[in-house]
Order: structure tokens, then C-alpha cells, then sequence
């Protein structure tokens, strides 16, 4: 499976969930299967998406949310790992897609693609919730189960990238209409 099919598969079981999504051309991708106000595109900050989704679990502790992260981006923000586990929100769910590489620079290796293991990590910083994700066919299950709680979701893709268009929206169209779905909802 390829992160798109990954994504696809996430988009089938959206429903009242806040979702950021990293960076590049999994934003792009998201946008692609099914564009909504309540998903927030990132569009310049690599690595923080999942910071972001921390201070939104954290201010809206009544909202599910849930990040889409890359191996990549995650591996340049080792550190929110630790911050997540220890404040441990009880509406997050981390899904980190890793491709085992970093596919919107044009898919170099990153350490995942060797020795490094981003759920044995995540033991390490805490997390108690971890889940590996290895089939298409598990991830809708799986995410659908989880229940309450701060999950730590690793699905293991390969490599690759859709053909999918930029996002047609200016990152403060973005944020505004983010912002204006948690009045809505």
C-alpha cells in the first residue's frame, strides 16, 4: 500500500474527527479524497503538525482529533512525542504514515527506511496506546475501535506519491474556515 491508499482509507471513517495533516503532498492528497472545513492543510511548517494537534486536543478537549503526520516530519520533531505522552489528552489520535521517505522532496530515504523505529520510540516517550498498522484492509478497524484515549497509530506504507493538484486555498482561507468549523460543530 501507498500513503494515498493509506489516506483513503482514513477519509472512509471521518466523521466528527478535527484532522491536521502534515505537510506537502499528504495535504494535498487528503484535499484530493475529501476536502471538508474540518481538516487543516499544512502548507510551511514541517514537522509541527503534530504539535498542533496537541494545542488543539488541548483547547477543544470536548473534539476528537486526529493528526496525519509523516515518518519525515515526525523525525524532524522527535520531541512532540514526549510532550504528547506525558500530557496525555484523551481526544488525540497521532497516525503516522511511514513511507520511509520523505515524499514531497522527491522521496529520499529517511531513517526509517533503516534502523530507526518510530513505535518503539514512542513506547520510549510514553505513549501507552500504539498501534502498527501493516494492511490496507486493517486501518479502517483499527481507527474505528480506538475509542478515547491518546493513540499512537503507525501505518507502514511504501514509498510514493499521487498525482493530485495543488490545494486551491490560500493558507488564511485555510485557517479561517478551520477555525470556523469548531463553532459549528
Amino acid at each position: 500500500m501507498k500513503r494515498f491508499d493509506a489516506i483513503k482509507k482514513i477519509v472512509e471513517i471521518l466523521d466528527e474527527e478535527f484532522v491536521v495533516c502534515n505537510i506537502g503532498i499528504p495535504s494535498k492528497e487528503l484535499f484530493h479524497l475529501k476536502d471538508r472545513p474540518q481538516n487543516f492543510y499544512m502548507m510551511g511548517s514541517m514537522g509541527l503538525a503534530s504539535s498542533i494537534a496537541l494545542g488543539l486536543a488541548i483547547s477543544q478537549p470536548e473534539k476528537k482529533i486526529w493528526c496525519i503526520e509523516g515518518d519525515g516530519s515526525l523525525l524532524m520533531n522527535l520531541g512532540s512525542l514526549s510532550t504528547i505522552a506525558n500530557v496525555n489528552p484523551s481526544n488525540l489520535t497521532l497516525i503516522v504514515i511511514d513511507n520511509g521517505s520523505y515524499g514531497s522532496t522527491g522521496d529520499q530515504c529517511t531513517y526509517t527506511s533503516n534502523k530507526t523505529n518510530l513505535e518503539v520510540i514512542a513506547e520510549g516517550a510514553g505513549f501507552k496506546s500504539i498501534v502498527k498498522i501493516t494492511k490496507v484492509e486493517e486501518i479502517k478497524y483499527i481507527l474505528r475501535d480506538l475509542g478515547k484515549g491518546c493513540h499512537f497509530v503507525l501505518i507502514k506504507t511504501n514509498p510514493g506519491s499521487a498525482l493530485v493538484s495543488n490545494i486551491p486555498l490560500k493558507p488564511i482561507e485555510i485557517k479561517n474556515r478551520f477555525m470556523q468549523s469548531f463553532t459549528e460543530n
